[in-house]
């Protein structure tokens, strides 16, 4: 397995500050994940689900992908009725659970 050396979050956007398309690539997609988690969303606050999906449009058409994305990899817990989001401050090695807001 080659190592690539990680380009920066910038090349996936477009001079209008929207997102070219959502990266295959696993590391590429976490990288985006975390500047997206991290420019979009305050830390302790608690998001409706319209505000989320309005965030994330703002940089791309398929905002459920990125939403979905962002909670199963854990960078905002989701309540179990969909209704809240907190960005999380990341644990490493989640295992691919996906993290709930208590």
């Amino acid at each position: 397995m080659t190592s690539h050396p990680v380009r920066p979050v910038a090349d996936l956007f477009a001079a209008d500050g929207r997102l070219k398309a959502i990266p295959r690539r696993p590391a590429r997609r976490e990288a985006l994940l975390a500047h997206l988690a991290e420019t979009l969303f305050e830390a302790g606050r608690t998001y409706r689900e319209a505000e989320v999906n309005e965030a994330l449009t703002s940089v791309h058409e398929d905002f459920p992908a990125l939403r979905r994305y962002l909670v199963v990899g854990g960078f905002l817990a989701r309540t179990k009725d969909g209704a809240a989001y907190r960005r999380q401050q990341r644990p490493t090695g989640t295992g691919g659970a996906i993290p709930a807001v208590a």
